[in-house]
């Protein structure tokens, strides 16, 4: 099959190569530079906050959020069981431990589990939530925008509020998204909680081809964050160093791109939600699948579209309808495994997980680049309805 349609890929249809080449001959190629600043600058003025950190990637900025907040061996910390594991390795970094959270619709974290978790598995004790069983401090909670959704951050931040609990926004998939309505109306995912985090890997709404960022609500601790990611210099000239650091700065040739992307970002934003509209008509009323929905509350990115596959209906697996699309020239994705199922998580608390066993056997990802072409999207459709219909039962 000569065709390939890929799930997603970066469009670099913009001034990406004018700053690239701009800051090559400036040779300012590493982390100073004056596009690193620009690009922070210009993050910050788009979220309506006073200021934005940026780092290597989307891991890098949950690993400084959770040095930041004081995240130590023992604590534990509320993560989503269904998200990229990336979301959770920051966790075990700081030998702190992480607690499996079920999922809702939204394929985000589930409002209800958590509060019913820190209600009937925890006791607060001197303004600290401990777990009953181990006695450790439950000190944080990450949550995760899945797929450029907005997870319920109004319920969310009642139980953190409540029980003293550090929010950490995973908002690597959903730059972009705000609420409509609400408490929270105009505030934007990874606004909202103590920390946010934005990732701008290869396959995200804007890419610096690998990078992300971060975002505090106290601006000393954006200050503090991006000195320990430049090695926590005190005194450059005599290597004076007060804490210990990390290489996490983004370099100045990666700002550039993003300094490029950003002036795209909402041109993108508005490709994703046009072209979600085509997908979904699509495939409405088809009875082997559905385009999940996205939270009316809020406008979303839209990164990713999934597809709800009744796969007890069908005589194979997401493995098998993956593989048939690839011979068609069609690149799909099975959501992720879930976490508390990898071998280096199995042994760490998972509590009433439910709804993400079921959206992790029949959730697949569709092509969503920014320069795909309806024409793409119609054929995509057509073979993904043409390869569930063929295994369906009877």
């Amino acid at each position: 099959m000569d065709r390939f349609i890929p799930l997603s890929v970066p469009n670099f249809a913009g001034n990406e190569k004018k700053y690239v080449d701009d800051a090559i001959m400036q040779g300012w190629v590493s982390t100073g530079g004056a596009y690193v600043e620009k690009l922070e600058k210009r993050l910050a003025s788009f979220l309506g906050i006073s200021d934005v950190a940026v780092c290597q990637s989307g891991t890098a900025g949950i690993h400084l959020s959770l040095i930041d907040c004081g995240i130590q061996p023992g604590d534990m910390v509320i993560v989503p069981v269904l998200t990229f594991i990336a979301a959770v390795n920051p966790v075990r970094y700081q030998f702190a431990e992480p607690v499996f959270m079920d999922c809702d619709d939204s394929l985000c974290i589930n409002p209800e589990k958590l509060r019913n978790f820190c209600e009937e598995e925890c006791t607060m004790v001197n303004g600290r939530l401990i777990h009953n069983e181990s006695e450790k401090h439950v000190k944080a909670v990450i949550v995760v925008h899945v797929f450029g959704n907005m997870a319920d951050m109004e319920a969310i931040m009642e139980t953190a509020q409540k029980y003293n609990l550090i929010v950490i926004e995973d908002a690597t998939e959903a730059l972009g998204t705000y609420y409509l309505s609400g408490r929270y109306k105009g505030r934007y995912a990874g606004t909202i909680g103590d920390y946010g985090v934005y990732s701008f890997n290869g396959n995200k709404i804007i890419t610096t081809g690998g990078g992300g960022a971060v975002t505090a609500r106290n601006t000393k601790n954006i200050s503090h964050i991006r000195y320990i990611s430049t090695q926590a210099k005190d005194d450059p000239y005599y290597y004076v160093h007060n804490e210990v650091g990390y290489n996490y700065r983004m370099t100045n040739v990666q700002a550039s791109i993003g300094v490029a992307q950003m002036e795209e970002l909402e041109d993108f934003i508005k490709c994703k939600n046009e072209n979600y509209v085509i997908y979904k008509k699509l495939f409405e009323d088809f009875k082997y699948g559905k385009i999940m929905d996205f939270c009316e509350k809020a406008y979303c990115n839209k990164w990713f579209y999934s597809l709800e596959i009744p796969i007890r209906k069908l005589k194979c697996s997401l493995r098998d309808i993956i593989t048939e699309l690839g011979y068609m020239g069609v690149q799909t994705r099975a959501i992720w495994g879930l976490i508390n199922e990898q071998k280096p998580y199995k042994n760490f608390q998972a509590y009433k997980i439910e709804k993400a066993l079921y959206y992790g056997s029949c959730v697949l990802n569709l092509p969503c680049s920014t320069n795909i072409t309806n024409e793409e999207i119609n054929y995509v459709a057509e073979q993904v309805k043409n390869i569930l219909e063929g295994f369906a039962f009877g």
